[in-house]
């Protein structure tokens, strides 16, 4: 491990100023985590998301299956199929067989918090025209306001099919101005209902937020009889601080995960697969996960059972192959807070830039065990990362992931892990550039 000391004159000796900065004198690091704003901006839905990752694992030569149609699986093969605002991917070993069958797992989830578009159209309020949302998840709620946000999503048409939405930066959520509410750097509080309606415009303007989203997929708005829209902000993302060393970027719970399978899968190398490597980013993560396309779902174990299958393994066989299999939930998580030292573990101080997150909690809102995180350990050893462990303030409620539903769902070792970031939740979220390409790293190293 790098002393500080170190690691300063490392950034030092190749640090470039904003003025700098080209693409020729990005470092690795800056690269990747461009990459994943460019991935982010792709993706403002899950929809979105769960669909370009997809439209880059064809173009890296998976072949896109119909869970309505029978799979013709071959050794050696590359598959991907959508569920809706969730994406799978997997690919064979050459020499895949029912007697040594295992699964090595990369699970993420496609979805952020934002605000869902509500049904009803647009409505007028003191000259302006708005829309009303509900809200989507844990959303930071004032990191919303003075936000040019953007609609996107799926839209169902009378036919029974459905197309891909988004509207350019349409909408803002505004806040009132301090000279109407003097003590509210005294405490904001925000009414869900009444303070987060967004503005699309001008009473005499008019506005009509499914007319531009049915434009932008280039179907007639009278078509469309249902929508699954939600906001996302259309500011692109940025590196920044002294060395150009840390990423702002929307969505990157858990946008960063799914990125990092999607890279890994993209450059796997099916050759020298000892077991079946799987990615899959599961949608609705951030409001309990009990859909079709959720982890408590049955996508991957039918995913899973299939492939099983395919390679001519009975029922037993499939259990054995689940029981040697492992995953890893890739999930952001928390740095230490440097206003807020007090709300994290007083001993356990992870950090960005100073490893990956290996998040541990005694109630099981993570998966990790020990036999877990002796694989973790091999894992980063291989990809050349540092790690780091999480815990929560023990007076701090702690959140969970995909994983202990993809444990309990499915029986196999799961081990949870990610990103550090600060600003969790918010409408940008930051993280350091080395940590997201060490997650890139060590799902390379988990998948190949």
């Amino acid at each position: 491990m790098s002393t500080a000391a170190e690691k300063t004159a490392a950034q030092n000796s190749s640090a470039q100023t904003a003025a700098q900065l080209t693409p020729a004198s990005l470092t690795p690091a800056q690269k990747t985590a461009l990459e994943l704003g460019e991935y982010a901006a792709a993706s403002p839905s899950s929809y979105h998301a769960a669909d370009e990752a997809s439209r880059r694992l064809q173009a890296a030569g998976y072949e896109l299956l119909d869970e309505a149609q029978t799979w013709n699986l071959v050794p050696g093969g590359r598959y991907v199929l959508v569920r809706e605002g969730a994406v799978a991917a997997f690919a064979l070993p050459a020499d895949v067989s029912a007697d040594a069958l295992r699964y090595r797992v990369f699970g993420a989830h496609t979805d952020s918090p934002g605000f869902k578009l509500k049904p009803g159209g647009a409505h007028t309020a003191a000259g302006f025209t708005q829309v009303g949302v509900e809200v989507y998840g844990g959303v930071l709620l004032n990191s919303w306001l003075d936000r040019e946000l953007c609609f996107a999503g799926r839209l169902a048409l009378r036919d029974g099919t459905t197309v891909l939405a988004r509207t350019p930066g349409i909408a803002r959520i505004p806040q009132l101005a301090i000279h109407l509410d003097r003590q509210v750097n005294e405490g904001l509080k925000l009414d869900r209902q009444q303070h987060t309606v967004p503005v699309i415009g001008l009473e005499v303007c008019g506005g009509d937020v499914l007319a531009l989203l049915a434009e932008s997929a280039g179907v007639s708005a009278d078509q469309v009889v249902g929508h699954d829209v939600i906001t996302a902000p259309v500011q692109e993302a940025a590196l920044f601080g002294a060395s150009q060393e840390l990423l702002a970027c929307s969505r990157m719970d858990n946008l960063s995960s799914t990125f990092a399978g999607l890279r890994a899968m993209e450059e796997l190398d099916t050759k020298n697969l000892t077991a079946v490597s799987v990615f899959i980013s599961n949608d609705h993560e951030e409001v309990g996960s009990e859909t079709r396309t959720g982890a408590s779902g049955p996508m991957l174990a039918d995913i899973l059972e299939r492939v099983s299958i395919s390679v001519g393994a009975d029922r037993e066989a499939h259990l054995r192959a689940i029981a040697g299999s492992i995953c890893i939930s890739a999930d952001a998580g928390h740095a230490v807070h440097p206003n807020y030292p007090e709300r994290h573990d007083p001993q356990v101080r992870p950090t960005l830039g100073e490893g990956l997150l290996l998040k541990l909690n005694a109630v099981q809102r993570y998966a990790t065990d020990a036999v877990g995180t002796a694989e973790w350990a091999r894992l980063c050893d291989e990809a050349g990362v540092q790690y780091q462990p999480f815990v929560s303030n023990n007076a701090m409620p702690c959140g969970s992931t995909i994983g202990p539903l993809t444990a309990t769902r499915l029986g196999m070792t799961v081990v949870d892990a990610g990103i550090p970031l600060l600003s969790m939740h918010s409408a940008r979220e930051m993280a350091a550039v080395e940590d997201v390409e060490a997650l890139v790293k060590v799902a390379a190293a988990h998948l190949g």
